[in-house]
């Protein structure tokens, strides 16, 4: 049935008027200056979609010159004139939901149902940030010398590059654009190789709601140029600042080279979020929690549960259950196939590792026949510290199970890891919550529940996995400059 949705998805995005295959800059639809291009795959079918112009520094130079020279203009703009044309962007975005939809399926692979999701939330933080733009406030404060005014403003900061993850194509842009154009910023966008075309469809959106030309700008490219372009963004005198998501290893990457211009950086890095499950828990919606934490997008998600912490009194009741719902998980029904080889291999390769020191298999733990890239929904139990499952973020459809017996022991497990984006757990014990929820070492909490990301809370990290947060009205905040202002001789 997902075979045969993605191939419909496929003939009728040949007809669609968002599907572009050339990049964005200064208003324009373009070429790359060497007219390159590169493939862009469905990865449930393996089918090809189109291609996508394969840019160079070269190109992202003049991207950024735009995004420059529109930003002299942009940022005297009114929020009141900021807001509408975010409002007028949002408002696109709703009436082209189902379309929208189809490009993330055929190029990310998610089943219909989830990228309608996200197309969901990804056009919120635009209506979010339509409104945030005439909330971005000053402060008078109080001088402790006659005659003299203490004044603060924020301003916006400049030109800013976003660079973007294949997991969620649609709202990992517009939840960093939408707060830069708020502030009064300008953009350079370099989306995932993997998925070009929601970003390019975006821009076709903006530019229908008249967003001037240059302050939005999409620069595609393989995977082979996109470190030269990461590193011009982080190194060019006109661009302001940075945000990425993605990965920890190029996140630190990013953050080293932002440091030649102590640019202004955001960084939404890897998770390994812990799933608690106290005895006092309501098992049933700590279930129902762990299925949408764990296997939304296939698992690749990095708010996703990696490590699931179950205590002794209701461990077997609570894996009873749950096989009964990862049983009626299909891979090519209600499951998505994995981005990539790349990452179908790291899956495969995780799950081998730890049931080859002893791991036991529950469920899956193999590739499904489905098709190439799709990967059978696992449990595993009985791990170890040498098993390379035990630390690492798996991004894939893979529970990995752990028995504690004290609150205590269960913090230790949870808290043993160099990443701290999203945690969950679930208990009905009141005291409890509070202590767990302040002694967890995250940036996100989830309790009793699964599924914890909307536009008005922040969203990030702590230790290594992140810089500043997204979303919500923290959300300006890197895009922002903070100017005091001093008024003398009143």
């Amino acid at each position: 049935m997902f075979t045969q949705t993605a191939k419909l998805v496929h003939q009728h995005l040949r007809r669609m008027h968002l599907l572009h295959d050339k990049a964005y800059v200064n208003g324009q639809w373009v070429t790359a200056a060497s007219n390159k291009t590169f493939p862009v795959v469905n990865p449930a079918t393996g089918a090809t979609i189109g291609t996508a112009p394969d840019m160079s520094t070269q190109d992202t130079q003049q991207a950024i010159e735009a995004a420059h020279q529109a930003f002299q203009t942009w940022q005297d703009t009114t929020a009141k004139e900021r807001s509408h044309l975010l409002r007028k962007w949002f408002d696109l975005l709703v009436q082209n939901h189902e379309n929208l939809a189809q490009i993330i399926t055929a190029e990310a692979g998610k089943p219909l149902i989830e990228s309608r999701g996200e197309v969901a939330y990804g056009n919120s933080f635009i209506e979010f940030f339509s409104e945030e733009a005439r909330r971005i406030q000053g402060e008078i404060i109080q001088s402790p010398i006659p005659g003299r005014k203490i004044l603060v403003e924020k301003q916006p900061i400049g030109v800013a590059g976003l660079i973007t993850p294949w997991n969620f194509p649609h709202a990992m842009i517009t939840r960093k654009a939408g707060a830069a154009l708020a502030a009064g910023c300008t953009c350079v966008i370099k989306p995932a190789e993997d998925t070009p075309f929601t970003a390019l469809a975006l821009m076709e959106l903006a530019h229908e709601a008249g967003i001037p030309k240059g302050v939005l700008n999409v620069v595609t490219s393989s995977r082979e140029n996109a470190p030269s372009i990461g590193n011009l963004l982080c190194t060019s005198p006109l661009v302001a600042g940075l945000s990425f998501t993605g990965s920890t290893q190029v996140g630190k990457l990013l953050y080293e080279q932002c440091s030649t211009g102590v640019k202004r950086i955001g960084l939404e890095l890897g998770g390994n979020a812990a799933f608690i499950v106290y005895k006092s828990a309501n098992v049933d919606s700590a279930i129902k929690g762990a299925i949408a934490s764990k296997f939304r997008n296939c698992g690749q998600a990095c708010v996703a549960s990696n490590r699931f912490l179950i205590e002794n009194p209701i461990y077997d009741s609570f894996i009873e259950k749950l096989l009964q719902e990862v049983r009626n998980l299909k891979p090519g029904g209600n499951v998505g196939p994995l981005i990539n080889e790349a990452q179908f291999d790291k899956v495969s390769s995780l799950v081998e590792d730890a049931v080859s020191k002893g791991a036991k298999v529950l469920a899956g733990a193999k590739p499904s026949d489905h098709g190439k890239l799709f990967y059978e929904p696992t449990v595993l139990t009985d791990l170890t510290p040498e098993m390379k499952l035990y630390k690492e973020e798996v991004f894939g459809p893979v529970i990995s199970i752990f028995r504690f017996d004290t609150e205590e022991e269960s913090l230790k497990i949870a808290n043993d890891t160099e990443r701290g984006l999203a945690g969950y757990f679930y208990s009905q014990d009141v005291s409890q919550i509070f202590r767990v929820s302040k002694k967890l070492e995250v940036g996100m909490c989830g309790v009793n529940e699964g599924v914890i990301s909307t536009a008005e809370a922040p969203f990030g990290g702590v230790k290594e996995s992140g810089v500043g947060r997204e979303g919500s009205h923290h959300g300006v905040d890197d895009f922002t400059y903070i100017k005091y202002v001093s008024l003398g001789n009143l």
